[in-house]
């Protein structure tokens, strides 16, 4: 298995953790989603944020996620010795992944541009809380392909049906996120799956 897939895939979504959080933070801390429904309290969550910060978001974002998917084509690669199936429902799940997540991620960053250079008004509110909700789709679909990914990899591992222990199933970006729901770490899904790819790259 690609060596190189692996570590590129963990430095991307650590990237890519950086980049939520260039979203998720200002300088006066990390922002709260509660408070999009007020137009005054969430003028005031943006009014230190810089537009550097989701203009890098969207730049670094599409980066990383360029890097890590080398690590998920690399893992369907790897599956094809295994089961040609379930190697190709895991490509087709990437390819539904990776695409429409990297246009979530950019709309998530032009959202928040947008809201601060237009001048945090409630009028720029309603826009670009419009704009974002007729764009979910984009983080449906992309989600809906890293579950079946992750599923598959894990039923796989699980089954005994690959060349690693059953226990490896534990490394899956769907576990990790489990374990890690009732923290209040940022980014869960990149650390998970991060955590995911270093341990397959230390078993394999």
């Amino acid at each position: 298995m690609g060596i190189i897939a692996f570590l590129l895939a963990i430095i991307g979504h650590i990237i890519c953790g950086v980049t939520d959080c260039l979203l998720g933070y200002s300088k006066k801390g990390r922002l709260n989603l509660k408070d999009i429904n007020d137009a005054d309290k969430m003028s005031e969550m943006f009014k230190d944020m810089p537009l550097s910060f989701p203009l890098s978001s969207m730049l670094l974002g599409t980066l990383a996620i360029t890097m890590f998917s080398f690590g998920y084509f690399e893992l369907c690669n790897w599956m094809i010795e295994f089961s040609e199936t379930a190697s190709v429902i895991m490509f087709i799940s990437a390819v539904i992944f990776l695409i429409p997540i990297v246009t979530h991620h950019v709309f998530c960053g032009v959202v928040e541009w947008m809201y601060i250079r237009l001048g945090r008004t409630n009028e720029a509110r309603e826009a670009v809380l419009e704009f974002q909700k007729k764009t979910f789709p984009t983080m449906y679909v992309g989600y809906a392909g890293l579950l079946t990914f992750v599923v598959t990899l894990f039923i796989m591992i699980v089954s005994g049906n690959t060349s690693l222990p059953m226990w490896a199933c534990i490394f899956n970006t769907l576990v990790i996120m489990i374990l890690l729901l009732p923290t209040k770490l940022p980014a869960k899904g990149n650390i998970a799956g991060a955590v995911m790819f270093l341990g397959l790259l230390l078993l394999v």
